[in-house]
């Protein structure tokens, strides 16, 4: 017996050594100028989230030896697998830079992840995983944007998922404020920041150059602000006060959905069937493009995966087929495709997100299987001039919805070359 434990721990190591080798040549001759976002890449993955650790902060920035993140996310089915994790340091646009790993992580390159648990009194099975970072085992040593990215049997082809997530160095002071756009013809459908950068705390010869600045509107990274020079420089402090330069659509307060109960009452759900699975169909959604502004309290498209029936909502929440209904009566662009976005679709026109157009109804359906919860979503087509979703349409623009901005600063670090996060600050258009 006791030769046959050391032939598997000999072996297991063989085989971590060997993937780290892998590993490094693969990121040196094919990923390197790839650019990593929020991705899945197996359908049976679901509810992937990345946040905070002993938070509800959807933001994944932490500080430098201070914070932790949890990774968590359900593989549908009913036997665990063997998942390993790595990381990649980015620049400030998301693209690998050139540096070993040896010198941005401490310990390993690469771990297992090790803590996965079995779904109980589900009708959907499921395997649970999570995983802390950074751990005893791992741990990214510089401030920075980072991917997270998962994979199967040590073959890190083999991808299951990544995120981004970025480690903050502070070293500024950011202020600013949102307001109603100054210009008149955005003045009731975009909103304006103005801010300023106070560096001084930071050796920055050459802040023009070396600063770049990246502006989020409610942890969206599809319609990110970036490229944009400060207006002024003086003593240390750099001014963005533009008209024009740094604004966004208003968008609108996002619609809702309640799931946490499937056996009561639920927000925005119309009917609940139990069969060999439940199946919830929302209320019909109409479009709201043309339609006055009307307040109420969201939050700004996040979901809370929750069940209140149960004990352990990682565990016992159920997943159920949801079917969202849009009313067609009004005029989309020709060969127009909708699809319905939110946090939870990592904002992003996916495939399995597209509605089908149902001409006897004149409505578009979906039908998509989500964890019990609360989501927030809106609807959006595809637009070929910014290559980007357009939500416009269904959900029009005012300057006085409620929405949260980040705005993070990157320094060229000139020892190593890198883009170094040193400031990050979150504003919320309703509290100015």
């Amino acid at each position: 017996m006791f030769i046959l434990n050391t032939y598997f721990f000999c072996l297991f190591e063989f085989m971590k050594y060997f993937a780290c080798i892998l590993f490094i040549f693969k990121t040196f001759f094919v990923f390197g100028q790839a650019e990593f976002d929020n991705t899945i890449y197996d359908k049976k993955v679901q509810t992937v989230q990345l946040m905070v650790n002993g938070t509800d902060d959807r933001y994944p920035i932490i500080s430098l030896n201070v914070q932790q993140l949890k990774l968590s996310f359900d593989v549908i089915g009913t036997n665990n697998e063997y998942f390993q994790y790595t990381l990649i340091h980015c620049d400030q646009a998301w693209k690998p830079t050139n540096m070993q790993q040896s010198l941005y992580i401490k310990g390993s390159t690469f771990d297992n992840i090790t803590d996965f648990k079995f779904s109980t009194n589900t009708y959907v099975k499921y395997v649970h995983y999570n995983l802390l970072l950074p751990n005893e085992n791992l741990k990214p040593t510089i401030a920075g944007n980072y991917i997270l990215k998962v994979y199967r049997n040590f073959d890190e082809t083999d991808l299951l998922l990544t995120r981004r997530f970025m480690i903050l160095n502070n070293q500024t002071k950011i202020e600013g404020t949102v307001r109603p756009a100054t210009l008149a013809e955005y003045r009731y459908t975009k909103q304006e920041l103005n801010f300023s950068i106070d560096y001084n705390s930071a050796l920055i010869p050459n802040p023009l150059q070396d600063i770049k600045v990246v502006i989020l509107q409610n942890n969206r990274w599809d319609n990110a602000l970036r490229g944009i020079q400060p207006q002024f420089t003086s003593n240390g402090k750099l001014d963005y006060n533009y008209f024009d330069k740094t604004l966004f659509n208003g968008g609108n307060e996002f619609r809702v959905f309640d799931i946490r109960n499937l056996r009561q009452f639920s927000l925005n759900v119309r009917t609940k069937i139990l069969d060999s699975f439940y199946r919830c169909v929302l209320n019909m959604d109409e479009s709201r493009g043309s339609k006055q502004y009307f307040q109420y309290i969201d939050f700004n498209g996040k979901r809370i995966v929750a069940n209140k029936e149960g004990y352990n909502s990682d565990l016992d929440g159920d997943y159920a087929a949801m079917q969202f209904q849009l009313s067609a009566t009004d005029a989309l662009p020709t060969g127009a495709e909708v699809y319905v976005i939110g946090e939870f679709t990592d904002w992003k026109l996916k495939p399995e997100y597209k509605m089908n157009f149902n001409e006897n109804r004149a409505r578009f359906d979906l039908e998509v299987p989500l964890k019990q919860g609360r989501y927030e979503y809106i609807y959006a087509i595809y637009d070929n001039d910014t290559k980007q979703p357009d939500e416009s349409i269904f959900e029009g623009n005012h300057s006085n919805t409620e929405n949260e901005y980040m705005i993070l600063v990157y320094n060229k670090n000139l020892q190593f070359n890198y883009d170094e996060l040193i400031g990050s600050v979150i504003f919320n258009s309703a509290k100015q």
